[in-house]
């Protein structure tokens, strides 16, 4: 407990020994002297006793929460990690008053999804969206719902109401905080609902602080022209992926690519043209790729893919659908093009830079084999 509260209720303790010790003492000589006057001196002391206990117990409550509060301020306002300035809002939200679990919804571009956190559910959380956006249209300052179940055990211990409001930066609202209570006489009141508003207005600059500093750092990943993952961050995951495989005993697979002839291409349609058809080649590498690969350019008109989790046959397959999706149609102004790949499966005498440089060895030997249809090599 923090020594400032621990103060208030040792204080607490020794008041009300000391009135109690006056009051009796006060009581054997009322007993005594059986005067009138000193019952009603003794009734006023007990009441005043009364009073100063509810004083120090209020007193006590109001240290402590600002305890809270002083606490959460330093551990939100501490990282631009988005993850953990979520947790912290949501542990905030969980200690509200009659709060059994919360939610967070963060609002993204148009084109992204939002990101969503709770704390407090058993199964999937409810859609923050669908269940507190709509009346944003209304300018609504609030939304509290209430849930009715049949009479069935299935119904116990079932989110009975909500209380969401929205979080609002400079901009409007960036998203949604909630909480739920499972009681059956949960409701949340206007001092939740001040509490929540209060807490929501502290989280939100926190939340797009780290929201935007998550967005500049994905960004900083990212290649300008392809929109893939850049080298630096090619290189990066690589080790880490590598690293990870070794520690855990798992499969790890890598595919190296290049557009065949790219400097005539370049020569033929100029470099914009040649840098339009390398982004679009991209694309329709990036669509390609499974949601656990890791699609990055290289460098020049070479691309890599890491596939976690997965053997040299999953690399072979997943060149097979790129070269299928780049030769089904022409790609830009460069028309029909072909590319060369070549896969290497993780060894356990493999570094990072051993699995690249296999990886490149086989691409090479692809290129130069000239075999019919798109070069592809694959090494054990």
């Amino acid at each position: 407990m923090d020594p400032v509260v621990t103060g208030l209720a040792a204080a607490l303790a020794v008041s009300l020994i000391v009135l109690f010790d006056l009051s009796s003492r006060v009581r054997r000589r009322v007993s005594r002297q059986a005067d009138s006057r000193v019952e009603g001196a003794v009734g006023s002391l007990e009441q005043r006793m009364a009073e100063l206990a509810r004083e120090l117990e209020e007193t006590i409550r109001r240290t402590e929460e600002e305890t809270r509060r002083s606490r959460f301020m330093s551990q939100i306002g501490s990282t631009v990690d988005l993850d953990d300035v979520l947790e912290t809002a949501l542990q905030a939200a969980s200690a509200l008053p009659h709060a059994d679990a919360a939610l967070v919804r963060l609002e993204r571009g148009a084109d992204d999804e939002p990101v969503v956190a709770s704390r407090g559910f058993d199964d999937d959380a409810p859609d923050a969206g669908a269940l507190f956006g709509q009346p944003d249209a209304w300018g609504a300052r609030a939304v509290e719902l209430s849930y009715r179940y049949a009479d069935s055990p299935a119904a116990n211990g079932t989110i009975r109401a909500a209380l969401g409001v929205p979080l609002l930066d400079r901009s409007g609202r960036i998203g949604w905080l909630g909480v739920f209570s499972r009681s059956p006489q949960g409701r949340f009141g206007d001092e939740e609902l001040h509490r929540l508003e209060e807490l929501a207005e502290r989280v939100a600059p926190a939340l797009e602080n780290a929201r935007r500093f998550q967005e500049a750092s994905r960004l900083a990943d990212l290649d300008s022209l392809t929109g893939l993952h850049n080298r630096r961050f090619f290189h990066e995951t690589l080790a880490r992926e590598v690293a990870r495989a070794h520690r855990y005993g798992r499969r790890l697979s890598l595919v190296l690519m290049d557009v065949d002839d790219f400097k005539e291409i370049n020569d033929r349609i100029g470099h914009l043209a040649g840098d339009a058809a390398l982004a679009e080649a991209a694309e329709r590498v990036r669509l390609a790729v499974r949601a656990a690969d890791i699609a990055c350019r290289v460098g020049g008109d070479e691309l890599g893919v890491i596939l976690p989790e997965s053997g040299l046959e999953d690399a072979q397959r997943l060149v097979a659908r790129i070269q299928e999706s780049i030769a089904s149609r022409p790609v830009g102004r460069a028309g029909r093009v072909r590319i060369s790949a070549g896969a290497a499966e993780l060894q356990t005498d493999d570094d990072a830079t051993r699995l690249f440089e296999r990886a490149d060895e086989v691409l090479y030997a692809a290129k130069h084999s000239r075999k019919s249809g798109p070069g592809l090599a694959a090494a054990d």
